[in-house]
């Protein structure tokens, strides 16, 4: 990673767009939403339509589901489509936006083709037959965390005990990584209030002392919270128990009907990571971009 630092006013900024976004959003994760700038390209980089006079120059179309709304943690993703890599790949790319236990679903009965998923729901997934299969690492570390004030004297998973913690619901990666914090305890869910936040609006609870905890992401609601003044501090479960982090997944008979597309999709998305490694700036504004095009939408 690199090491040259982002500037403070950028995080601010997309923090605040955030909670533009679940604002507009309306509790609309369930249904979904097709964020912008999935048009499909053609070869030489112009917007055009998948119905290409010349049919073998018709790009392959990919419906990706990503969570719940447009997020800096699909950084990758937007930069790979602003930057062509996915156009390309041969590839006609739209995004949409789905909660975890949906989107898994959805990929399962082949009406999205890759999306990504937690590895703590793909695994149950499989073992009930939904036929997902996970074919890219994401978060080679498991990004889920329980953060708070470190004003609020939570140091460790047994100081969680008989707070308020908020969390978007109970379900998906976030539920299952706070009953192994809780766990490692000896607590469980009866010795915590939870108290759910499904507008995924849990850090502002934080900060204004609605909870005394919550869930979150590593690169999201902590650095939200020092943006906005508080100092946190955060619980990593890997420091307890490693778990699998979220990766793309697949139907098998997607993977079966798609592969050489899939393949190019993982390729560009991958691409996009590493240029993101080396400039963590660059997924920011690609973030900040499809952030701002999502709340103009939500506007009209």
């Amino acid at each position: 990673m690199s090491s040259r630092p982002r500037p403070a006013s950028l995080v601010l900024v997309l923090a605040v767009i955030a909670s533009l976004v679940a604002a507009c959003s309306g509790g609309g994760g369930a249904s979904g939403s097709v964020a912008p700038g999935t048009s499909p390209v053609t070869s030489d980089g112009a917007v055009g339509s998948a119905a290409n006079s010349d049919e073998s120059l018709a790009p392959t179309k990919l419906v990706v589901g990503l969570g719940f709304i447009p997020s800096v943690q699909f950084a990758q993703f937007y930069l790979a489509q602003q930057k062509g890599y996915y156009a390309d790949g041969g590839l006609d790319v739209e995004f949409q936006n789905k909660i975890d236990p949906d989107l898994i679903t959805l990929v399962g009965a082949g009406k999205i083709d890759v999306g990504i998923g937690d590895g703590t729901s793909v695994i149950p997934a499989t073992s009930q037959g939904i036929p997902v299969e996970y074919v890219a690492t994401i978060y080679g570390k498991f990004p889920n965390i329980v953060f708070a004030k470190a004003s609020s004297g939570i140091k460790a998973p047994a100081d969680l005990k008989g707070k308020k913690i908020g969390t978007p619901g109970k379900y998906g990666s976030s539920w299952v990584m706070l009953q192994a914090m809780l766990a490692s305890a000896g607590l469980t869910t009866d010795d915590v209030e939870i108290v759910e936040y499904p507008e995924f609006n849990q850090e502002a609870a934080v900060e204004q002392g609605g909870v005394d905890a919550a869930t979150g992401f590593a690169n999201n609601e902590p650095i939200q919270l020092e943006q906005h003044g508080g100092k946190p501090v955060v619980l990593h479960v890997d420091d307890i128990t490693p778990l699998p982090g979220p990766g793309l997944i697949a139907s098998t008979a997607t993977l079966d009907s798609k592969h050489d597309a899939i393949a190019a999709f993982v390729a560009a998305t991958l691409q996009a990571m590493n240029e993101i490694k080396d400039d963590p700036e660059a997924g920011l504004d690609a973030a900040i971009e499809i952030v701002f095009e999502f709340v103009l939408l939500c506007e009209i």
